[in-house]
């Protein structure tokens, strides 16, 4: 049986996502990333994937996390608000620094597990994935550091710059496409890895979930201003409706989704003041989901990724 994790964008949100991840975690007594073949993550999610793939436990993420959110998004909420709707809201060089005094130089080709991290490409929208040397042709990303590819697939439009990597390409976050990354992790280990459907079991974690609030727009033809802020929400959800559903289909319905409803406008991507309430909630659920999960997934470690690939 080959294990997949994947991980879901949203900001200072993954605090909830490695909470339950550390709680599951405390229960094995080893790093969770032993137990996967497999970990795909967009945005915040691709920094947490990268984490793990470097061999950080989720514990050790979460600390980083916390502080993390603090130094990235702390500062005059007012100021920033207003920022918000001309410039990008932060600047990048605070989460820059701390990612590089947490990863140094490590590079993709170091992980201990094999990688798909998403980002897109700014100059043609085209998409583009990070992968680890698991395939023939995966010839050059395994070079590239992970702080670089952290970056490419963060930069959240209007919340940080678009980041040009040292090839000259300006990249921005993988969310913009695939917030849910669930199902390219389908094709990924069906379309690449050739793993069988009926041989993959896939544990897909999101960072809270709100219901779609568009009950005025049910009463009244609205227009720009209103769906400006509500069409996003609107694309959002139902990207992560369909990857979940095309996951279903190529993994033979071999799909465990872990997310938690809260109320509308409860957590935002940068609502640092939240993260203890975050930290709160993937802790319980990471207690009432474990024996759901364990046999699945937790039972046995997964085989030890050999990348086709080294680095010299």
């Amino acid at each position: 049986m080959k294990k997949i994790l994947t991980i879901d964008g949203g900001g200072i949100k993954g605090v909830f996502t490695l909470a339950f991840l550390a709680s599951i975690e405390q229960k094995l007594k080893q790093p969770i990333n032993k137990y996967f073949d497999l970990i795909v993550g967009t945005s915040t999610g691709g920094i947490i994937a990268l984490g793990l793939g470097k061999g950080f436990s989720a514990t050790e993420l979460l600390e980083f996390y916390i502080e993390l959110g603090e130094k990235v998004f702390g500062g005059n909420r007012f100021l920033r608000w207003i920022k918000h709707w001309g410039l990008a809201k932060y600047n990048n060089e605070v989460l820059t620094k701390s990612l590089y005094k947490k990863f140094g130089n490590s590079r993709l080709g170091e992980s201990k597990v094999r990688l798909v991290i998403p980002s897109q490409a700014l100059e043609t929208g085209d998409v583009y994935l990070y992968k680890t040397a698991h395939n023939k042709r995966f010839k050059e990303d395994y070079k590239k550091t992970m702080v670089e590819i952290a970056l490419a697939t963060s930069a959240a439009p209007s919340y940080f710059p678009s980041f040009r990597s040292r090839t000259g390409a300006v990249m921005v976050d993988g969310g913009t496409y695939a917030n849910n990354p669930i199902v390219i992790a389908a094709v990924e280990a069906t379309g690449i890895l050739n793993w069988s459907s009926d041989q993959i079991e896939i544990l897909s974690v999101g960072s809270t979930f709100e219901p779609l609030n568009i009950n005025l727009a049910k009463k009244i033809a609205l227009g720009k201003s209103y769906w400006a802020v509500k069409s996003l929400d609107l694309i959002m959800k139902g990207q992560s409706s369909a990857a979940i559903g095309m996951a279903k289909h190529l993994s033979n319905y071999h799909v465990t989704r872990i997310d938690e409803v809260v109320s509308n406008n409860k957590f935002k991507l940068d609502s640092i003041e939240s993260m203890n309430d975050l930290k709160g909630l993937g802790s319980i659920k990471g207690r009432n989901e474990f024996q759901n999960i364990e046999q699945i997934f937790f039972s046995q470690s997964a085989s030890q990724f050999e990348p086709i690939y080294k680095l010299k």
